[in-house]
Formats: C-alpha cells, sequence, structure tokens
C-alpha cells in the first residue's frame, strides 16, 4: 500500500516536474513582459524571431483568477539580435555644400544601393558621402526629397553590406519596445539607444507633419535618417526630430524623451515614388484642417473625437480652397471628415495617412459628419501644388 502511494506521489511530482522544465524550455520570445497568454501562444507569435533559447521563468499569479501565467523573457537578447540584423545596413551621411559640412544617418533599403535618410540631413548639400558600418567610405548621389513628410533619398553605387527589412508600423503599440540606431555628432557611428513607443499619430506644432511615432529613445544631433527598429530588427519608422525647450512651446521646463519618426507607413510610400520617378506627387484636397483629439473636440464642441476638422487656417487662409478637389465636391468649413473609402480616421490613423494611398486623379468616397448627420461624399483628388510644404 504504501509501496503504491509512494509511486503515486513520485508519478505526480515528475509530471510537474516536467511540466515547468517543458514550459521553461517553450520560450523562444525576446523582447516582451507577456501576460494573458500561454506559453503556447507566446511562442507561436515569436518563434519567427530567434530560434535560441532563452532562460524563462513562469509563475501564477496568486490573486488572479484569469491570468494563468505570466512569462518573463530575457528582452537583453531580443535587443541584440534585433541590432545585429540591421547594423550592416546603417551609414553615416556626410554632406558638403555651401555653408559648409554636415552630417546625419541612413539605413540601406535596397540591393541596388538605395538609401533613406532626412530631407533636411541632405537638404543644402551638393556632395553626398556614405561611410558604411565597416568604415569603408563612398560617393552617393540625390535620387530625390519630400520635405513634406522630411524624406530623402541618396544612392551608391556597387555592392552594399546590407539591406534593411520594412516592418509594419501599423502593427506598434504604446509600450512597445524600440531601438533608434544612427551616428550622434557625426562621430559615435552606430550608436544603439532604446525606448518605447510613447504614443502614435503624433503631429508637431510649426513642423507640418503629423502621423509620427512618438519615443522616449535618446534622439541627438547626427540621429537624423536613421531607422527606428521593432524588436524584430525591422525598421518602423526614420528618425526625424526630437522636441527641446527652445521649440516654442511657451515654457522653460526641462523637456526629455521626446522623439519623432516618420513611420513606414509614410515613408515607404514616398521612398518608392522616389526611386520610381524622382519625386513624390501627393494627392490634394484642397482643405484646412485639425486632426480631432479630445481637446480639441472640448476647444470647438464637436460631436466626435476622431476625425478631421476642416477649419479655417492661420493668416485667414481659406478653409477650403477655391477651384479644388474639396470645392468642386462641395465640401465646406464645419465639416468632419471621419473616413476615407470606409477606412475610419482613429488615434492611430490621420488623414494624410490614408490620402498617401492614392494618387492625383483616384476617386475616392469620403464620409463626413455635417449637422450631426453621416453622409458620403465622391471626390476625385487633385495634385498638392509644388509650393506648398
Amino acid at each position: 500500500m504504501n509501496g503504491n502511494r509512494l509511486a503515486l506521489i513520485f508519478t505526480f511530482l515528475l509530471g510537474i516536474f516536467i511540466g515547468v522544465a517543458g514550459g521553461a524550455a517553450a520560450g523562444g520570445l525576446v523582447g516582451f513582459l507577456v501576460s494573458q497568454q500561454t506559453l503556447a501562444q507566446v511562442t507561436a507569435k515569436v518563434s519567427a524571431i530567434d530560434t535560441r533559447p532563452v532562460n524563462t521563468v513562469t509563475q501564477t499569479p496568486p490573486s488572479s483568477s484569469t491570468v494563468n501565467e505570466a512569462v518573463v523573457v530575457n528582452i537583453s537578447d531580443a535587443m541584440v539580435a534585433a541590432v545585429k540584423r540591421v547594423a550592416p545596413a546603417v551609414v553615416t551621411i556626410t554632406v558638403e555644400g555651401r555653408t559648409g559640412r554636415g552630417s546625419g544617418s541612413g539605413v540601406i533599403i535596397s540591393e541596388d544601393g538605395y538609401i533613406l535618410t532626412n530631407n533636411h540631413v541632405v537638404s543644402d548639400g551638393n556632395r553626398y558621402f556614405v561611410l558604411f558600418a565597416d568604415g569603408t567610405r563612398r560617393q552617393a548621389e540625390l535620387v530625390g526629397t519630400d520635405s513634406l513628410n522630411d524624406i530623402a533619398v541618396l544612392k551608391v553605387n556597387g555592392e552594399v553590406p546590407g539591406v534593411a527589412v520594412i516592418g509594419d508600423s501599423s502593427a506598434l503599440q504604446p509600450g512597445e519596445t524600440v531601438l533608434a540606431i544612427g551616428s550622434p555628432l557625426g562621430n559615435f557611428r552606430n550608436t544603439v539607444t532604446a525606448g518605447v513607443v510613447s504614443a502614435l499619430n503624433r503631429s508637431v506644432p510649426g513642423s507640418g507633419m503629423e502621423g509620427l511615432i512618438q519615443t522616449d529613445a535618446a534622439i541627438n544631433s547626427g540621429n537624423s535618417g536613421g531607422p527606428l527598429i521593432n524588436l524584430k530588427g525591422e525598421v518602423v519608422g526614420i528618425n526625424t526630430l526630437v522636441v527641446r525647450n527652445d521649440v516654442g512651446f511657451g515654457t522653460m521646463t526641462p523637456v526629455e524623451g521626446l522623439g519623432f519618426a516618420v513611420p513606414s507607413s509614410i515613408f515607404a510610400n514616398v521612398a518608392d515614388q522616389i526611386i520610381r520617378t524622382g519625386q513624390v506627387r501627393y494627392p490634394f484636397l484642397g482643405i484646412t484642417y485639425l486632426m480631432i483629439d479630445g481637446e480639441v473636440a472640448a476647444e470647438y464642441n464637436l460631436p466626435v473625437q476622431n476625425g478631421a476638422f476642416i477649419s479655417a487656417g492661420v493668416n485667414g487662409q481659406s478653409a477650403v480652397l477655391p477651384n479644388t478637389a474639396a470645392a468642386k465636391a462641395g465640401l465646406r468649413e464645419g465639416d468632419i471628415i471621419v473616413a476615407v473609402n470606409d477606412q475610419r480616421l482613429d488615434g492611430n490613423v490621420s488623414l494624410r495617412q490614408l490620402l498617401l494611398q492614392y494618387r492625383p486623379g483616384d476617386t475616392v468616397e469620403l464620409t463626413i459628419l455635417r449637422d450631426g448627420q453621416e453622409q458620403k461624399v465622391s471626390v476625385t483628388l487633385g495634385e498638392r501644388p509644388s509650393n506648398l510644404r
């Protein structure tokens, strides 16, 4: 009898040991504190990221009835793997122009030698040189620029040491770990800084830019044009600016951790047009508008929390410009655009991001809110004039 009881106890304990050991061995995720998921779900999500085993600890939260287990994974392994994947494609850019020399960063996006960077990095130059991660230097030519979204494309001839993979910025979540890579001050090549996605779909006053990724990863002078990557080593943004105390926000309170990047949902389309044609043709509605959030909705007493509110611009600029697509379609001041071809505008999707999916001459259906009622309006998009930012 005692022998049978001992055998049962041994079998029970062996089962527990195998379950715990099997759970530990199953860890293949690199980069997140995961809760409310089983190990099987976690492993399925990330098996493509890194197949090396990592140390995993499992535990059962004592006070939760809905969480089966929390998985704590070694995030540093994820960061190392991500950097190794993209680092050979990160470059330092030296610019020579009438006002002297400048520098920035960039990332190789094609085996044909196309390099993505910021427009403000190259805008004052007439000669461009690229310094690769291995220290070799090569002259580059400027393919084209886009001042609206601060994107430019350079090209080098010959083989390149690496090509970055473009990721999906629309899949980012606030709080997700991201890494910025670049050459701060032009001297410290392939410097890596870590942070999180602080927010999505940001606009920076005075920049004319919208739909930006906000991050607290350190971005310094010289980092401009370098990649912002996720923990898969994919480029989800191009670092473009950082807010400091002298930007004019009406405060001298110390500002830290306010960096911004152009998301891949914008730069991928822009880069593709520049590479194919040397320029970017933007669809144009012909309106001035405010992207709605809680504060804008409260200030203007609007009935919705998301959308594009057509309102008069600064310096008396008309809300609907004459002889434009919007004017021809009958849009008017006070209308709120809430969707483009049934794609809704929300806290993560701006009007510009949606319109960039189309070309001048395309006809789209806008859903607008007017006098408290939604209605559909068909608009044939024009082309943005070159003298408009």
